[in-house]
């Protein structure tokens, strides 16, 4: 018996794969218009958002952005945005890898408490931690720096690094580490040359993750940040819409060229991050 899906069952797939992907890039379309259009909402027109005179200039007001002493202010914040995701994320990763093995591979008291005490720890929404943490960093002094942001975002991404490593570091194989005892490795020799390398797309798509969280966070930066020129990017596209007006064009313009590292980022590490996805999914 031929299963092979006849014509019409083909163009029915195609069409709905067609209007799904449609739906999704309609927004999209939206943002790229008005970030051309230099006349924010009233520059685009139709059902299909189309620019009617296509201009840089919101994407030059942006990333011409100065302070007052003349110093490009865009550029700085940017800075502070991939300084603090690239700090949260090694931060998280480096605390979280340890602590994962240990939970994976030895028992010991409180082990399944404290995995459980780790899954509470995501219930609860990042706006229930602002206050506490403006006043730990008031006394630490740690306000308005990038140090007091990575220690923020990586003390909030590290729970859910050591969860999803634990996952991982429970589907490779004990055996692979004690072949490489029996063949004269320590162990700390068998986990940095076996299992690492074996984690290393699940290692990757958890650092994407938390450089991601840290990336898009709004609130908490929004809270403990109060000094323009350490603003990251999300608190700084905030200003772009106020309460009686709204910059459209520079606030579509700012979100494009905030996407665009994360974009990159994702396609330099598609490999690792299918791997890392799929890691785990068939046990055997």
């Amino acid at each position: 018996m031929d299963d092979k899906p006849s014509v019409l069952e083909r163009v029915v797939v195609h069409l709905l794969l067609v209007g799904a992907v449609a739906f999704a890039l309609y927004p999209v379309l939206w943002v790229v218009s008005l970030a051309l259009s230099q006349g924010g909402l009233s520059g685009t027109g139709g059902v299909v958002p189309l620019p009617r005179a296509p201009t840089l200039e919101n994407f030059r007001l942006v990333l011409g952005t100065t302070d007052p002493d003349g110093a490009w202010l865009f550029g700085r914040q940017l800075a502070n945005s991939i300084v603090v995701s690239l700090a949260t994320a090694a931060v998280g990763i480096a605390v979280a890898i340890p602590a994962a093995y240990a939970l994976a591979r030895f028992p010991f008291v409180g082990k399944e408490a404290g995995v459980r005490a780790l899954l509470a720890t995501q219930m609860f929404p990042t706006v229930a931690s602002a206050v506490p943490l403006y006043l730990l960093l008031d006394k630490l002094h740690m306000l308005d720096s990038r140090g007091g942001l990575v220690l923020v975002y990586a003390a909030t991404s590290v729970p859910f690094a050591i969860f999803q490593l634990r996952g991982a570091f429970s589907q490779i194989p004990v055996d692979l580490e004690e072949a490489a005892m029996v063949d004269g490795a320590t162990r700390f020799q068998a986990f940095v040359k076996v299992t690492l390398p074996a984690a290393r797309p699940a290692i990757a798509v958890t650092a994407l993750f938390a450089f991601m969280s840290a990336w898009n966070e709004f609130i908490l930066a929004a809270t403990l940040l109060s000094r323009e020129d350490a603003f990251t990017l999300p608190v700084v596209l905030q200003r772009y819409v106020g309460e009686h007006d709204a910059a459209w064009g520079s606030f579509a313009a700012g979100a494009i060229l905030v996407s665009v590292p994360v974009m990159a980022l994702f396609y330099v590490a598609q490999r690792e991050l299918v791997s890392g996805l799929t890691a785990g999914g068939v046990k055997g």
